[in-house]
């Protein structure tokens, strides 16, 4: 009655003098029944003042806020009727005083007595009305409070900032989305709360985000939380990580190019995920889509562009340190290499203008560099690294050749992979490398020939080309004149390729035939057998030489890649085609019985029986003798279906014939005699193969076309290398003869 009639009279010292005292000498006194009735009596003069308390609500609230930190939980739960009191009558008016208000309450909301609990929600629900009606609600000065309090690890006070955060964002005229970037960290680590109703909780706050990004991309802060999502796509806890990466693949989608200053940081997150099982599926899944979104983003004009010009201005990216630092573990997922700038647009602040990004390909290829060497990750991840390297090369390869010296002995050490898949995909990269215009522009950027792979005891020499060559220049060596040019990584790549199969014999034998076919497919035929040969001409360890001569020949003449090489073989019509069998044939001497078998498709009979006599000086061992049989058997195959109708022309192909008797007098009496002597006797006699049409024309107008061929030089070669050889032996002999001795010793 006493603050009515001071209401009425005006008089609002008087007023405040009440206030005063019900707060200092009552609601603030140390005698609990004094405080109650101070909370009371403060509510009441609150009614009293009904429209009039927007006046003295600061002295009216700060007593009872006081109260809600009161031991007694009796006092706790009337300082929230009396705050309920309070607000009820004063509605909009206590707005301005919002953040005192919210703080009180989030305390409250962790309090463990239950009607204090249930009083705080009754006065939460009170709050939230007046802040949903009103369009007067400082959301600038709430933020800060908002994001301190986001971080609290109390279930209760997690619930209570979650279900604020939800209000809040369904208010039309409260835009908290331009204020997502403070809160959004905070969300996802309440994201991963043990309780069940709060992750469902954000789950929604988060899902109407998102909702809400999709509708207005223009107004989005993408930048800003880009490193926010980074971090989350690395969580360990799986609806965290499966939500991060919903988010991410959004906004790539979205945002488009203004993502690609991110894109390390991203890729560190993602490719892990590749390799997940059917048991993280979900995640696997959309971490496929993000990989490939991100790859698109990556246009020619990234090639273009100069690092060195000043981009748009956004939040650093972890280091790489950073990103690199967290383990994952491994899943599936494929992507497509193809690319294309349809999302090339970005967005920024509040329009819809184009700017300039700068792709940071540095970090993006330590990343990769990263995935590649590290032996625990999955293979979809490894898969997809080399498919990212590969659309960089396609994509911008004047700045990605700039990596090629680090990148090189890693793709060399790939080879050796568990999969084919992995290694098919390594070798469509190495082939890019070298074939890449790009690859002879970049000066003094080309791989060392030194580039080493794994340390093995063998290693190659290559000294400059002797002059019978095409070329004395190391560009010179990159291919024959009939076939396209190849960058200077060509030639190199070559040699670290032998040296590899060199120091890596288990690998030359499982997967030696499968890399050079593929290689051959991806490159030229031509090219590769023309390297190898020329190489190997000058390989010092005579053993692997030998070997590595009768994987090339077995590929050659077995091979459906290599069917058009043997067809240009045959003839030899050409220059070219001749240059070839001369740089071949200087190599396959390495090995007698695959230099026949050249000689035997080139059509080479003659200069075959002229070998085939050599072969007495020879030391004629089991592993001779074998190769022998398998030649024979070769012979049977349809590949030299031409060689045995030959035979039916007995006149214009004797020393076909004699080469054949050759092989046959050097094999014991085994099924290859057999096989060779049943064939033999199928030869006509040339008496009753005669006929009166001298029209058809002899073979011997292949012999013309490679008339300019030095046989005798070749046959000097010939006998050159196979006196190597035996030296080589005799002096292996000699070593383990002395190893012998020092173990009796």
């Amino acid at each position: 009655m006493l603050v009515r009639e001071f209401v009425a009279q005006n008089n609002t010292s008087q007023i405040k003098h009440v206030i005063q005292i019900l707060s200092q000498e009552f609601a603030l006194s140390q005698h609990p029944h004094s405080r109650k009735g101070g909370l009371i009596g403060l509510a009441a003069c609150s009614i009293a003042l009904g429209k009039d308390s927007g006046l003295y609500l600061k002295e009216l609230i700060e007593p009872v806020l006081t109260c809600f930190n009161d031991a007694d939980s009796r006092l706790r739960y009337y300082a929230c009727e009396a705050l309920y009191n309070i607000v009820k009558v004063a509605r909009a008016s206590v707005l301005p005083h919002f953040n005192v208000l919210f703080d009180g309450l989030s305390k409250l909301a962790a309090d463990p007595d239950p009607n204090v609990k249930s009083g705080s929600e009754l006065l939460d629900r009170l709050l939230k009305d007046i802040v949903t009606e009103s369009n007067q609600f400082d959301l600038v000065g709430f933020i800060p409070l908002l994001r301190e309090r986001i971080y609290s690890n109390n279930q209760y006070a997690r619930q209570f900032i979650i279900s604020w955060i939800l209000v809040l964002e369904s208010v039309p005229d409260i835009n908290l989305l331009d204020y997502l970037p403070e809160i959004l960290d905070g969300l996802f680590q309440i994201l991963g709360d043990n309780s069940k109703e709060i992750r469902k909780m954000c789950e929604v706050a988060l899902g109407e985000f998102l909702k809400e990004i999709k509708k207005n991309p223009s107004s989005v802060k993408f930048a800003e939380m880009a490193n926010i999502l980074v971090i989350h796509c690395q969580a360990a806890d799986d609806l965290i990580q499966l939500t991060a990466m919903c988010w991410m693949r959004e906004f790539i989608q979205l945002a488009g190019r203004v993502m690609l200053p991110y894109s390390s940081g991203i890729l560190t997150a993602v490719l892990p995920c590749l390799s997940y099982d059917d048991r993280k599926k979900n995640i696997k899944e959309v971490a496929n889509v993000c990989n490939q979104s991100l790859m698109k983003l990556v246009i020619p004009e990234d090639d273009e562009m100069d690092e060195a010009k000043p981009s748009m201005t956004m939040p650093a990216e972890p280091t790489s340190e950073e990103s690199l630092s967290k383990p994952e573990a491994v899943t599936t997922g494929t992507l497509d290499a193809s690319g294309d700038s349809s999302n090339s647009g970005v967005f920024t602040g509040t329009s819809c203008e184009r700017i300039q990004v700068t792709l940071n390909l540095d970090g993006i290829v330590q990343v990769l560099d990263y995935h590649l060497s590290d032996t625990s990750i999955g293979m979809m991840t490894r898969i997809a690294v080399l498919k990212w390297l590969y659309h960089l090369y396609i994509k911008t390869p004047r700045k990605m050749f700039r990596h090629t010296d680090s990148l090189f002995p890693i793709l060399l050490r790939t080879l050796s992979d568990e999969s084919d898949e992995v290694i098919l995909k390594d070798l469509e990269l190495l082939a890019e490398i070298a074939s890449s215009p790009a690859g002879q522009t970049e000066e003094g950027h080309g791989p060392s020939d030194g580039s080493d792979v794994r340390p093995g005891p063998v290693e190659l020499h290559v000294p400059a080309r002797a002059g019978q060559l095409n070329s004395s220049s190391t560009k010179g060596l990159e291919c024959s004149p009939s076939t396209p040019t190849m960058n200077s990584y060509f030639y190199k790549f070559m040699i670290n390729l032998l040296k590899r199969f060199s120091s890596e014999r288990k690998l030359l034998e499982t997967r030696g035939a499968f890399i050079i076919r593929q290689l051959c497919l991806l490159l030229n035929a031509e090219n590769i057998f023309h390297s190898m040969a020329d190489i190997l001409l000058r390989e010092e360890d005579l053993k692997f030489a030998s070997t590595m001569v009768h994987t090339l020949n077995t590929i050659l003449l077995t091979s459906s890649e290599l069917f058009q090489l043997r067809n240009q073989l045959k003839d030899l019509k050409t220059p070219e085609s001749r240059n070839l069998f001369c740089c071949l044939y200087r190599s396959w001497c390495h090995n007698p019985v695959t230099t026949v078998s050249l000689c035997f498709l080139t059509q080479n009979y003659k200069h075959a029986y002229d070998l085939i006599q050599k072969f007495g000086d020879l030391e004629v061992t089991v592993d001779f003798l074998t190769e022998v049989d398998k030649l024979v058997q070769l012979i049977e195959c349809p590949i030299f279906t031409y060689l045995r109708l030959q035979l039916l022309d007995v006149k214009n192909n004797p020393y076909l014939i004699k080469a054949l008797y050759g092989l046959l007098m050097l094999l014991p009496q085994s099924s290859a005699f057999q096989l060779l002597s049943h064939r033999l006797q199928c030869v006509p006699n040339p008496e009753l193969m005669q006929t009166t049409d001298n029209t058809k024309p002899s073979t011997t107008f292949k012999r013309t076309a490679a008339s300019n061929i030095d046989y005798t030089e070749l046959l000097q070669h010939f006998e050159k290398v196979q006196n190597k050889h035996l030296e080589a032996r005799h002096q292996r002999a000699g070593r383990a003869e002395q190893l012998d001795r020092r173990v009796v010793l």
